[in-house]
């Protein structure tokens, strides 16, 4: 296969079959979640852009539900690690302990592996427990491996870490800092759902009505096609215009617009470009595209800049957050200049 995806037909075939995969993750998902498609097309589509989710929403919208609906629909293993404020770095990643040899008798280490060492970690509450332990999770996600004893074990492929976190400011929780939320592809805002919804949820929930979700696609499809997206071709004018949005977000610098110039702390550096192509990539393919447009980087600009910027303290006075400015960069940058 070429390095680019092109329109014959053996990457005809292959997107198609990337697309029908796509099409059955998301109908086995919904029969345990109602509504919350925006959420559920960008799980997925980060998933196969092979990166990690921060999931934000009150308590009791089914977030917990949500990640373990979408393991089930994938034939990967899957760990829930429960944050809490006593949790230590060496219940997630795991530990060495000291083993007698039956045969030698002599006593030597043994690593015992964590919960890390598993396809997709649900970090539930990840703002509940202490810096120390949000630090071991965020190196393994950066680094895709764990150093022990001078040691280092690689984590499992595929890998993705979904943390959920509630927006409310409690007693007891710990914000990740925002060099760590920057490690996290995309930041999804889970909201209520809508009336019709949430009386679909009551009567499915009340009643045990649930259908059981089936395995779609496996870890070794997810690698493949993981490989697939890479190779979408991106044209120099999109190309183009995610960096231009990305520096737009830079107060400092004359790209910035006024509005940006007033209420903007600081920007978002260049892994947001990076995060925002890749995503756009993963767009286009699950949707049947061959190429990248300047639609499908918009499309992703919210979830992948809404916690790589931040507002200044005037504007949080005003009630103008993240989402505010960067929608207001998608009406101000064209996206075909």
């Amino acid at each position: 296969m070429s390095e680019v995806l092109t329109s014959t037909s053996n990457d005809i075939e292959l997107v198609e079959e990337i697309g029908h995969a796509y099409a059955r993750m998301k109908k086995e998902i919904h029969k345990k979640i109602v509504g919350q498609d925006e959420v559920v097309n960008n799980l997925l589509v980060s998933i196969f852009a092979g990166g990690h989710v921060l999931l934000v929403g009150v308590p009791g919208l089914a977030k917990t539900l949500l990640v373990t609906s979408l393991c089930e629909a994938l034939d990967l293993d899957f760990k829930r690690i429960q944050f809490t404020p006593d949790l230590m770095p060496s219940d997630i990643v795991g530990t060495e302990v000291i083993q007698d040899d039956p045969v030698t008798k002599e006593r030597m280490f043994k690593f015992m592996a964590g919960p890390i060492f598993s396809n997709i970690i649900l970090a539930d509450e990840i703002n509940r427990t202490p810096p120390k332990t949000q630090a071991a999770l965020l190196e393994a996600m950066q680094e895709k491996q764990v150093s022990i004893g001078g040691k280092v074990y690689p984590l499992a492929k595929p890998f993705f870490v979904i943390a959920t976190q509630n927006p409310i400011d409690q007693e007891g929780t710990y914000p990740l800092p925002e060099a760590q939320q920057d490690r996290f592809l995309f930041n999804l805002f889970v909201d209520y759902p809508e009336d019709e919804e949430e009386m679909e949820i009551v009567r499915m929930v009340t009643s045990g009505t649930f259908e059981e979700i089936e395995s779609a696609i496996s870890g070794e499809d997810i690698l493949r096609y993981q490989q697939i997206i890479k190779k979408a071709p991106v044209a120099e004018h999109v190309l183009r215009y995610a960096i231009n949005l990305v520096r737009a977000t830079r107060h400092t610098k004359p790209e910035a617009t006024d509005f940006v110039r007033k209420w903007m702390a600081f920007g978002a550096g260049p892994r947001a470009s990076l995060s925002l192509i890749s995503a756009a990539k993963s767009r286009a393919i699950l949707n049947g595209n061959y190429h990248v447009s300047t639609e499908d980087v918009a499309a992703v600009a919210i979830p992948v800049l809404r916690h790589r910027i931040a507002p200044n303290f005037a504007a949080m006075a005003e009630g103008i957050n993240s989402v505010d400015i960067i929608n207001h960069l998608l009406e101000t940058i064209p996206q075909n200049a």
